[in-house]
């Protein structure tokens, strides 16, 4: 009476160590690393003409944003050129910082930040580009006043870990 009991925990014990779980990129394939080229600063005008903001090494905080994004998902490692299997190439192209709310004085209560970058994904093995998007963007709102304040620098770290998040994902994920 008691080996049925432990022959059934067996089998479900077999069953489920058999079900294997990865929390790798099936998408992927054999891919297993990239190399992060340092973006380049291509800040200029919009479409209308008119300039967007241009803040010094914000090129070099996006770098170094991406970087630690891939390191935290962990599906692909960070490999030196000559060894890795993609390269992710990118130019900044545009900064935006658009007001979104107004308090009764006419002050701005809200900004919305915009990073835009161009981005190229390259498989170094293949030697074929993956994919290109010319107008990749990731954004942040903040509040200038009350108790969501934050201040501009930390809204533009907010803006540039969200447009990291969007590039590993489209790496990773490959839509």
């Amino acid at each position: 009476m008691k080996k049925i009991p432990l022959l059934m925990v067996s089998c479900l014990f077999l069953a489920v160590s058999g079900c294997g779980y990865s929390v790798r990129s099936s998408s992927l394939g054999s891919i297993r690393t990239i190399f992060i080229e340092p973006f380049k600063n291509k800040i200029s005008y919009d479409r209308e003409g008119k300039q967007t903001l241009y803040l010094p090494l914000l090129e070099v905080k996006l770098t170094n944003a991406i970087t630690d994004r891939y390191l935290f998902d962990g599906n692909l490692r960070i490999a030196k050129k000559n060894k890795a299997d993609l390269i992710l190439q990118g130019e900044l192209i545009s900064f935006q910082r658009d007001a979104l709310r107004y308090t009764d004085n006419n002050d701005v209560q809200e900004y919305r930040i915009t990073i835009t970058v161009s981005l190229t994904l390259w498989n170094n093995v293949k030697q074929e580009a993956m994919w290109t998007d010319p107008g990749f963007s990731g954004d942040t709102t903040y509040f200038t006043t009350g108790t969501l304040a934050k201040s501009e620098g930390t809204a533009i770290e907010d803006a540039l870990t969200d447009i990291a998040r969007r590039i590993v994902e489209r790496t990773v994920e490959n839509w």
